[in-house]
């Protein structure tokens, strides 16, 4: 579905990604983990369109989307939850999902990705007024989800989606993702810091170290790597 080869990103004379390639197939979910400033978020910026690489193509089905503004990325179906969820605090849960959909102009499309999204997160169907800053960090993970869901995706970007979150709460929003890969079929790049969850959940990990990808194979494989015990899962 999406392919990168060869992406190479600065930050001025820092080069935050170098010669970065990965795929990901239609349906399938990948986690891409590694240490605080490996590039994860750089990685999904460039796919979303926020960052510009120097170097390599990111192909959507056959099409290299590289220089596409991130507005027109977003009409192509890739859709990132940002880091830190990013809502709209002041405004209501309702109006911060209407937000998501801006670029959606079929109304019955519309209506129908918001009966989705109310299904898929009940809790935010009992909070539609309430101001969006008002929510817990969950409550808050789940309307960025729901917001991005309303943009009707078919590749999810997940930027650490457990940021901040209770034990009980991350693994409540982890069968939430699953549930919208299974049921829905959209396609998920999940970055995250809990590198145990992610492999649990993902079917491949990718593994990011100082802006380049040094390891990547099937998930169950690579949780069992003791390198990737070592650094990642506290063992």
């Amino acid at each position: 579905m999406l392919k990168t080869t060869g992406l190479t990103v600065y930050y001025g004379a820092i080069k935050a990604l170098d010669n970065v390639s990965l795929y990901i197939d239609k349906g399938e979910i990948i986690s891409v983990i590694g240490a605080n400033g490996a590039g994860k978020s750089t990685l999904l910026k460039t796919l979303s369109g926020l960052i510009r690489p120097a170097n390599g193509s990111v192909e959507l089905e056959g099409k290299d989307i590289v220089g596409l503004k991130p507005e027109r990325i977003v009409k192509e179906g890739i859709i990132m939850v940002p880091e830190g969820r990013r809502v709209f605090p002041d405004l209501s849960v309702k109006e911060n999902l209407e937000l998501g959909a801006y670029t959606q102009s079929d109304r019955r499309l519309k209506s129908e990705l918001y009966e989705l999204v109310l299904t898929t997160f009940p809790r935010l169907k009992e909070r539609l007024k309430q101001h969006a800053g008002t929510l817990s960090g969950g409550e808050q993970q789940m309307l960025a989800m729901g917001r991005a869901l309303m943009g009707h995706p078919r590749l999810l970007l997940l930027d650490e989606p457990s940021m901040g979150l209770s034990p009980i709460i991350t693994k409540e929003i982890f069968t939430l993702i699953e549930f919208i890969n299974r049921e829905k079929g959209i396609s998920i790049i999940l970055v995250e810091q809990n590198a145990h969850m992610a492999m649990e959940l993902s079917k491949r990990t990718y593994v990011i170290e100082n802006g380049s990808m040094v390891m990547e194979g099937e998930s169950s494989t690579i949780k069992h790597n003791q390198k990737i015990i070592e650094a990642y899962l506290g063992v």
